[in-house]
Formats: structure tokens, sequence, C-alpha cells
């Protein structure tokens, strides 16, 4: 049971957005002990409406996405400190996990390129940042293309 309450303390969530000219825009995400993954991404562009998705993962995917939070070194390494802070020019991105007793959170403006990164005042702990995110944006872009595919990939018994 002692194992079971330590997978329970976790949960991760990731947002990146701005407001522009086409209102608040932005992508979000989060997944929680129980592998219930909510993503909803924003955009009024050529007016669309906002994408919510919500699916069910296994205990091995909320595994998995602890494993390689725990590998980036992000909980141990990084401080932002000394990132650029978001303003009303720049749109921010927001990263909380929570694992065991651990429960951090960083904030930065939006990153637009390994350039931003290069340039900042903490280009390895951006770096760790910015890397982790875009992993974890891979992942949960998979697992809901593959969850709400329309075409499902056919079946050949032969």
């Amino acid at each position: 049971m002692a194992e079971s309450s330590a997978h329970d303390d976790f949960y991760l969530r990731y947002y990146v957005g701005h407001r522009g000219k086409f209102g608040h825009e932005f992508m979000e995400f989060e997944l929680s002990p129980s592998g219930k993954l909510r993503y909803a991404n924003n955009s009024n562009y050529k007016h669309e409406t906002m994408i919510r998705k919500e699916v069910y993962v296994s205990p091995a995917v909320v595994e998995e996405t602890r494993r390689i939070i725990t590998e980036s070194e992000i909980t141990t390494k990084v401080d932002d400190s000394n990132w650029r802070e978001p303003d009303r020019n720049t749109g921010k991105q927001e990263l909380e996990i929570k694992i065991g007793n651990e429960h951090i959170a960083f904030t930065c403006a939006e990153i637009g390129s390994l350039l931003d990164v290069q340039n900042s005042s903490d280009p390895e702990g951006l770096r760790i940042f910015y890397y982790l995110t875009q992993d974890l944006k891979c992942l949960v872009f998979s697992l809901i293309a593959l969850h709400f595919k329309i075409k499902p990939i056919p079946y050949n018994s032969g």
C-alpha cells in the first residue's frame, strides 16, 4: 500500500499562452495520478473554437512521464529566479510538477526558439526546461492523436 501512495503523489500541468489580436490563445495540459490527461487548446485565429480533450492513460504512461521528468533533473538542478518574467508583450509558460513530497512550479516568458534559451541569463537551466517541455508536449500530442484517431489503422490478419 505504501508504494501505491507514493505513485499517487504525482501531478503535472503545463501552460503556454499569450494575449494578442486573436484574444487569449493558449495550450494547456495536465496529468493526474489517476491517469486522467486533460488537454485544451484555444485559438481564435479564423474564428476557431477551443479544443478540449480528456482521456485516461495507463499507469505505465504515468510512470513513464514521471521517469522523463525525474531524468531531466529539473527538480534538482533548475531555478527560475533568473529567467525572463512574462509581461504584457510576451506570452508565458508555466510548468507545475508534484512528485512525492516535492512540489515545484516554473514560470517564464514564452520561449520562441532555442536562441531565446542561449541568450538568457540562465541558459543551462532554461535549456533543461525547454527540452523537458518539448518532450512532454510530444508525448501528450501523441497520446491525444492516438486516442482520438478518426481513421483507425486497418488490421490485416493475412
